[in-house]
């Protein structure tokens, strides 16, 4: 059991049967009444986030949250297959724990595994990848004064709004939170 005065940015924490991350909070002593503290949470299984305000001193359980790295292997139908690296282990996850980063999946990618009591909430990809552009209109002498975008597909099938001086065969950096392109790799 923790605390309101033990919260911490980053501490994970039980309410309502779901795990919360702590994003942000604030110990509020107003002039008059009780002290209070007003917390921003982020619930782990589905990514939305919540403002909450406790009452200073308010108790509840922390959630211990274990965190490996893994390395995709391969997906069978809705599950993708990870492997631990310290043990080897293979592990199944549903797409639903990867979110929207399951469209930059591909073989070898290391990423971090958060899971509590051995059930898997969430997977976390790295902040950017270098990826090859497989199919993009060609780009036309001139256009990068107009400084427009255009599609391009790359090597794991997602699709980022590229330059127009980026072509098929290049490699860029796609930042994978935002799905932006960043910058060409050489």
């Amino acid at each position: 059991m923790i605390d309101t005065s033990d919260f911490k940015n980053g501490m994970s924490i039980i309410l309502d049967g779901e795990i919360y991350l702590i994003v942000e909070f604030q110990h509020v002593k107003p002039g008059k009444g009780p002290a209070f503290v007003r917390t921003r949470l982020k619930n782990l299984r589905s990514g939305s986030t919540l403002e909450k305000t406790f009452r200073a001193g308010e108790k509840m359980d922390q959630a211990i949250l274990e965190r490996k790295k893994m390395s995709f292997l391969y997906n069978q139908e809705t599950d993708y297959v990870f492997m631990d690296m310290e043990s080897y282990d293979q592990t199944e996850v549903p797409a639903a724990a990867i979110g929207s980063g399951v469209k930059y999946l591909k073989d070898s990618t290391e990423v971090e595994v958060c899971s509590h009591n051995g059930r898997i909430l969430s997977v976390e990809l790295p902040l950017s990848m270098d990826l090859e552009v497989v199919e993009t209109d060609p780009g036309l002498r001139g256009d990068t004064a107009s400084g427009g975008s255009k599609p391009a597909k790359v090597e794991t099938g997602a699709v980022v709004s590229v330059p127009l001086f980026i072509n098929v065969g290049e490699r860029i950096r796609v930042d994978t939170r935002t799905d932006t392109y960043l910058e060409r790799v050489k």
